[in-house]
């Protein structure tokens, strides 16, 4: 099943997490750890939720944090990774903004 980012953030939430589990390989409590993560975060809208769990989940699959397409943490390891995410976006968001001042 090939859906879109639009599509994909659509879904039911158990298609949703069901997609997560099948292409990253993060089974509910992973997922609902990430997802609490970004809540606290501040992002309370669950389709920019989504979308942050997706854009996440990719970079950690980008970044070879991923075994026979399953993504491993190890102990602490996921706020860890998280943490590395938000801040490398923040990073690059303040950057963008300095360069067009």
């Amino acid at each position: 099943m090939l859906l879109d980012v639009e599509e994909t953030i659509h879904l039911t939430d158990l298609s949703f997490i069901n997609l997560c589990k099948e292409k990253y390989g993060i089974n509910r409590g992973v997922y609902n750890t990430i997802d609490a993560w970004f809540y606290k975060q501040g992002i309370s809208n669950i389709l920019e939720r989504r979308n942050s769990i997706l854009f996440f989940l990719d970079f950690i699959k980008g970044n070879s944090g991923v075994e026979n397409n399953q993504c491993k943490f190890g102990h602490g390891g996921l706020t860890i990774k998280l943490e590395e995410y938000y801040f490398s976006r923040i990073e690059a968001t303040i950057s963008k903004i300095a360069s067009n001042l």
